[in-house]
């Protein structure tokens, strides 16, 4: 159901979506903004108070920032150069607001916390101090938030490890490299850029075989490891070091033992960790719950593109170029 064909279907339906949206015009997805901050009034306090800490954590300025002559307006917004899944995410959002503001943006892997505030996609995890010039948004969302339903228990599947990933880092060849004869893995890496095969090479793997194991591998590439969100969505056990690296799924507030479980940063206790939950699947089952409660808080699409509207809401305001709107008070 979900190999390799899977993957491009679910692509053209996201590209199909988005070309459909930019035929709506402006004054629609004005309403809309309006619209869903109303809805926001209208919810109970808990809730409110989910999404305010969300806007806060995604866009961390605390500090006015002037706009600086590269800052691209709104009205001029341009796929040209730029990657389409990126700008269908970001126009997406931005058409919501007025053509005259101007943004900042860098699309793409970013793992250096830019020069001057800016969206992106992905950050290095740290202070508030460290990386409030990285505003996040859910960029390429095409990617990286694919959930499949996983209807095989967590003790039904097969209690081994799995993973496969680019060959695109050191660090996962010499994960590869470690594990890919282990009797309790099924771990490789699939062909990147090289010419021949390598023995850490193994075949392609869709999602669905993946999540027919007991303990799937999260390891990190660029920046996150793109894998992350539909393990944690799913009844397998999701194990990986501690993240370098987080996105709109906030991977700096995972918590070992809790969310998923920790790894050395050379993977070396992997069999140990393997071993230890097949002993104890009620644990491990625990923390599968947790994970998929995390998961969870990023699928419902209203939510998720009104916190978006307010971190960019934000963004303006701090940078000068909108009053302070009552309902973004607080965030």
């Amino acid at each position: 159901m979900f190999g390799k064909l899977s993957k491009p279907l679910y692509k053209a339906g996201f590209y199909t979506r988005n070309q459909l949206r930019s035929l709506v015009p402006g004054e629609f997805w004005r309403a809309r903004r309006r619209a869903l901050l109303t809805r926001y009034e209208r919810l109970d306090r808990q809730s409110q108070a989910d999404i305010d800490t969300r806007v806060s954590y995604y866009n961390r300025l605390s500090c006015p920032a002037s706009p600086s002559s590269h800052w691209e307006p709104v009205k001029g917004f341009s796929n040209k150069g730029k990657s389409s899944a990126y700008c269908a995410d970001f126009r997406h959002l931005i058409r919501h607001f007025p053509g005259y503001l101007r943004a900042n943006y860098r699309f793409g892997d970013v793992t250096e916390v830019p020069a001057e505030p800016a969206f992106v996609k992905s950050r290095p995890i740290g202070s508030a101090a460290f990386n409030a010039n990285s505003l996040l948004l859910k960029l390429n969302s095409v990617r990286h938030y694919h959930f499949h339903q996983d209807r095989i228990a967590f003790r039904d599947k097969r209690p081994l490890a799995v993973w496969r990933g680019k060959s695109n880092r050191d660090h996962r060849i010499r994960f590869a490299q470690r594990f890919m004869d282990h009797p309790l893995c099924d771990i490789g890496c699939t062909i990147h850029r090289e010419n021949q095969p390598a023995p850490w090479h193994k075949p392609f793997m869709s999602i669905a075989e993946q999540l027919g194991y007991q303990f799937v591998v999260s390891v990190e590439g660029i920046d996150v490891a793109t894998n992350l969100k539909w393990i944690m969505a799913s009844n397998s056990l999701c194990l990986m070091r501690r993240p370098r690296f987080e996105t709109w799924f906030m991977e700096g507030t995972l918590v070992p033992g809790y969310h998923y479980v920790e790894l050395k940063d050379d993977h070396s206790d992997l069999p140990q960790k393997i071993d230890y939950y097949r002993r104890h699947p009620e644990q491990a089952e625990a923390i599968i719950a947790n994970a998929k409660r995390h998961a969870a808080r990023f699928r419902d699409t209203d939510r998720e593109d009104l916190i978006g509207l307010l971190v960019m809401e934000r963004f303006f305001q701090l940078s000068g170029q909108r009053t302070a709107h009552p309902l973004a008070v607080g965030v």
